[in-house]
């Protein structure tokens, strides 16, 4: 039996998901900006729930998105027949987005909803829709700025929904998404004022996937200089204590995909902290557990 602090969490959330089908309803038509993320995954659900066809799902697919989270979109959306649609962006064909400073992703949204917008007008559609929520005004996010101009709707931000409540919903509602870990592009993980190249990205990605094969489930790779820093989730940690092992199998597979020295942070991975290191990009974490040169 529910507490009654617990009956009043429950209503409140009630309430905000009534507003979210109402604020959907109301778009009439939509386009639905999908990543595979909890945010996003839980706006195409409600779309298509509340307006069935009249909502599609479009997926960008770019060598910013790792193939495994493209992977993992298609197999939910498949799951649940929402007719993925997919495109392809160029934002590496913009120099502004290659410079790599603090408003690269202002210019990564830029591209995206410019493409969503032509996609929409071609198809009928008349709003275009992304799965921002209320947790997001608490950070630095460019790509706030680049819905704004476009006039991208946030339902899930305006129903007052917060990624806690969020996946919550997703996961009454049987998403695989519901408990995915929040994942940033790979082009976050280049430090700020370090140019972004496909070749960088495409490096982080299979050292990546590589950690992730040995069991961990939360882990980022920085660029730093040529160097790997390796970011590992804080509750994981203590697997490469009780394996040892693991460390020389990371430092070995990520020099032979090009890193001249490879770095396993001890403090492990905290979100947002991206936003930081970007500010001062040869950073090197104290007390790393891991630091070889490759000579």
């Amino acid at each position: 039996m529910l507490s009654n602090k617990e009956e009043l969490a429950s209503e409140e959330l009630l309430l905000k998901e009534r507003i979210l089908l109402s604020l959907i309803e109301s778009a009439g038509t939509v386009l639905v900006a999908y990543s595979g993320g909890v945010d996003s995954s839980l706006l195409a659900y409600y779309a298509r729930l509340v307006l069935g066809e009249n909502a599609k799902v479009v997926i960008a697919d770019s060598a910013s998105l790792a193939l495994e989270d493209l992977e993992t979109a298609r197999a939910q959306a498949m799951l649940f027949e929402w007719n993925l649609i997919e495109i392809n962006t160029d934002e590496f064909d913009n120099e502004d987005y290659l410079r790599n400073d603090e408003m690269r992703c202002f210019h990564c949204k830029a591209t995206l909803f410019e493409d969503l917008n032509q996609l929409a007008k071609e198809m009928g559609i008349k709003q275009i829709a992304y799965g921002a929520n209320l947790d997001d005004d608490a950070d630095f996010r460019p790509g706030q700025l680049a819905a704004q101009q476009f006039g991208v709707l946030a339902p899930l931000r305006e129903a007052g929904l917060s990624k806690n409540e969020i996946r919550i919903l997703a996961r009454r509602a049987g998403l695989p998404s519901w408990d995915r870990p929040q994942n940033a592009c790979l082009s976050s993980r280049i430090p700020t004022s370090i140019p972004v190249t496909i070749s960088k990205v495409s490096q982080v990605e299979a050292a990546e996937s590589y950690v992730k094969t040995l069991g961990f489930t939360v882990v980022r790779v920085r660029y730093h200089q040529e160097k790997a820093v390796v970011e590992i989730g804080q509750d994981e940690l203590k697997l490469l204590q009780v394996e040892p092992y693991l460390v020389n199998k990371i430092e070995t597979t990520l020099t032979d995909l090009g890193f001249t020295e490879v770095i396993i942070d001890p403090r492990g991975y905290r979100q947002g902290g991206a936003n930081n290191r970007h500010h001062a990009h040869t950073h090197t974490p104290a007390n790393p557990i891991l630091s070889k040169a490759v000579r």
